[in-house]
């Protein structure tokens, strides 16, 4: 049975990130690379316990970040590299520890992952007591926090790449012969990736994490767990439920992923929907709100004559004394929309658009692009790949039409994009493991550009019993303190009940 719930919630001005999201922002080698067949073969495999966790000092943090909380303590847990071979060869999974501080009323561990792909997950057990992005006392009293770094990335033998292809890599293909020089230094990218990181770079989806995660748990001497996942993290949570039903204890899923592998054009729409809808919301806003830079216009009248501009031609970036004579292309102009709505106040959003409709002020331009580590884990747990040039311009087309305020989701275009050509292929999908799963919660804003809403009522549908808890707001990631935090107190409440009940 699922349930739902939802909260009102005015736009919030002064939401801080807590870790790295989803990405914003060479010759072929003689590698093997798993294929499907290797890929069946991994469900249901099981390597010997691994030997019980030696925790030691934490490094110091890299400035400018702070040294970790000095309760914390590290330790190096050894995984096979490649599930379906146990007994081969062996990686080490960065993990950290803050021990509960009231061992009387100890619940257990709880595992977290702050999603990414590509952010180090140890920092949330590193800083867990941080006065600012830290966990609340009472839930520090409670469990064992448990952080790591997934495979490949940070100090779980962080994955190395060819980068400087990444700047010969076209960002918006515009023709066929781009198209084809996309995916062609795409695939060389991954090559490279395998050539300097060896096999990891091919086992490092999110199968493979969910399955280092139990390792740890047996490490820890633990017969469940409860985790929260954050982003790119509630697909690692999804995984590990699929796989390992008896051993969760809780599950909490913030900002969720789509677990159903939706293909390209699904992916590309669900974003862009939810990047139109936004600009909807802030032409309303803009309506009743004298801070508005564009009180008394029809918002989504203005970006329609910014587009109109931007395809003729004629449309400038903005300076200080009136427009420059540098061009805006549609495409830079949908890159922009994305990420002005997404991460930027209302009024602050407002200002930038009233900028480049008078030519007079000042845009902030965010590079469009997504990370190798973004590259190497979602090529493979997703199915992106696009026939051709023709295929892909007929998939922009519908997803304009679907999103005309503001054409596409730079962010979900950006990762579809990343994968095309990729040479190491996806993943199948595990088969589910019979068990009986706890009560799941889902938490989702209703306006998230990064993990729309859609994917997030098909995650909540993929478990026999679970909430979904929504905001009324713009933003990605509501576990945090400030505009949020009711979302947090309601994933702490869940999270501190008798078996996540």
């Amino acid at each position: 049975m699922n349930t739902s719930t939802r909260v009102n919630k005015a736009p919030d001005r002064g939401r801080r990130a807590l870790a790295v999201l989803l990405a914003l922002s060479a010759s072929t080698v003689a590698l093997a690379v798993p294929g499907p067949a290797a890929a069946q073969q991994s469900a249901g495999v099981a390597a010997a316990s691994p030997p019980p966790i030696r925790w030691g000092a934490c490094p110091k943090g890299d400035p400018p970040y702070p040294d970790p909380s000095p309760k914390a303590q590290c330790a190096t847990v050894k995984v096979p590299l490649d599930w379906s071979k146990p007994e081969g060869a062996k990686i080490g999974i960065f993990v950290a520890r803050h021990r509960a501080t009231d061992p009387a009323r100890r619940i257990g561990v709880l595992m977290s992952n702050p999603g990414g792909p590509g952010a180090p997950g140890a920092d949330d057990a590193l800083y867990a007591d941080d006065p600012l992005s830290g966990y609340a006392p009472a839930m520090l009293q409670r469990f064992d926090m448990i952080g790591f770094d997934p495979r490949g990335i940070g100090r779980s033998q962080g994955a190395r790449c060819d980068e400087a292809i990444l700047d010969k890599i076209p960002n918006r293909p515009r023709s066929a012969a781009e198209f084809a020089r996309l995916r062609t230094l795409n695939g060389q990218l991954a090559d490279s990736c395998l050539k300097r990181t060896g096999q990891l770079a091919a086992h490092m989806d999110g199968e493979s994490v969910a399955r280092d995660m139990d390792a740890i748990r047996a490490a820890l001497g633990e017969r469940k767990i409860s985790f929260i996942g954050h982003s790119y993290g509630t697909f690692l949570g999804e995984r590990y439920a699929r796989l390992f039903p008896n051993r969760l204890r809780a599950l909490a899923l913030d900002s969720a992923m789509d677990p159903d592998r939706p293909n390209a054009e699904r992916f590309l729409t669900d974003g862009s929907t939810t990047v139109n809808s936004a600009l909807e919301r802030l032409a309303t806003w803009c309506e009743k709100d004298p801070a508005c830079a564009l009180k008394g216009k029809d918002l989504t009248a203005v970006t329609r004559t910014l587009f109109a501009r931007a395809d003729a031609g004629t449309l400038r970036e903005p300076g200080p004394n009136g427009p420059t004579r540098t061009k805006v292309s549609a495409d830079r102009l949908s890159d922009f929309l994305t990420f002005a709505l997404g991460k930027s106040a209302p009024d602050t959003a407002a200002e930038q658009l009233a900028a480049l409709h008078t030519g007079r002020g000042e845009v902030r331009w965010i590079p469009v692009g997504t990370s190798l580590e973004s590259r190497l884990v979602l090529c493979r747990d997703y199915d992106f790949r696009i026939r051709d040039y023709a295929q892909y311009r007929a998939i922009r087309e519908r997803v304009a039409k679907a999103a005309p305020h503001v054409r596409y989701n730079a962010q979900a275009l950006d990762i579809v994009l990343g994968c095309q050509g990729w040479s190491v292929p996806p993943k199948p999908r595990p088969a589910r493991a019979k068990g009986d799963l706890p009560p799941v919660l889902v938490a989702n804003a209703t306006h998230d550009l990064a993990t729309p809403l859609p994917g997030a009522r098909r995650m909540a549908r993929t478990f026999p019993k679970a909430t979904l808890f929504t905001m009324d707001v713009v933003g990605h990631w509501l576990y945090r303190r400030g505009g949020t935090e009711e979302a947090m107190r309601v994933i702490d409440a869940y999270l501190t009940r008798p078996r996540g009940k």
